[in-house]
């Protein structure tokens, strides 16, 4: 499901109710499912920690094991980031490498729902293709996936249906194309 709309409109927020960040002030939620997500560039990474502290440390916390190797080289292959460079503090890591480190945690996670905010347009192009190549396969699998995004032509590609965020409020959902076109409107 995609979710569009302008700067301030409540999709960040949203996510971060979903994802358990941010209680929500009515109503009740309820998750069905694990999730992994990836709410801002470098979010949940500490910084004084290497690449490698923080797979072990976010693993940890999604309730896998610290030491599954299968798993950690799955993130240090995903990523490409490289030995020297997972050794360093996160501190020292361009944007691009910060998304690199998050997206491929969250990926090797295999949850159940996937929350992505805006971090794909971060990192190279070989890079974001490589994740959308992820997603399309988490997708294919017939798990959630929960993606904002400024790009319409994104959220058509990735999502079958979206919803359209003004002010807090949901005023349209349906079709992705659809919904991607009163977006559009917006402008």
């Amino acid at each position: 499901m995609g979710i569009l709309g302008r700067n301030g409109s409540g999709k960040s927020t949203l996510l971060r109710t979903i994802a358990g960040l941010i209680k929500p002030q009515q109503g009740k939620m309820t998750i069905n499912g694990s999730f992994a997500p990836i709410l801002a560039i470098g979010a949940g990474l500490e910084l004084e920690l290497s690449g490698y502290e923080n797979m072990e440390l976010l693993l940890s916390l999604y309730g896998k094991a610290r030491k599954n190797t299968n798993t950690i080289q799955s993130i240090i292959d995903f990523s490409e980031l490289g030995d020297e460079i997972l050794r360093m503090p996160a501190k020292r890591y361009s944007s691009g490498m910060l998304a690199r480190l998050a997206f491929s945690i969250s990926v090797a996670n295999d949850a159940d729902i996937l929350i992505i905010d805006e971090v794909l347009a971060v990192g190279d192009q070989g890079f974001q293709h490589k994740c959308m190549e992820k997603i399309y396969q988490i997708k294919a699998e017939g798990k959630t996936i929960l993606f904002v995004s400024h790009f319409p032509d994104d959220v058509e590609r990735i999502c079958d249906t979206a919803i359209l965020l003004e002010d807090g409020v949901l005023t349209h959902q349906g079709n992705a194309k659809e919904i991607c076109d009163k977006y559009r409107q917006l402008f």
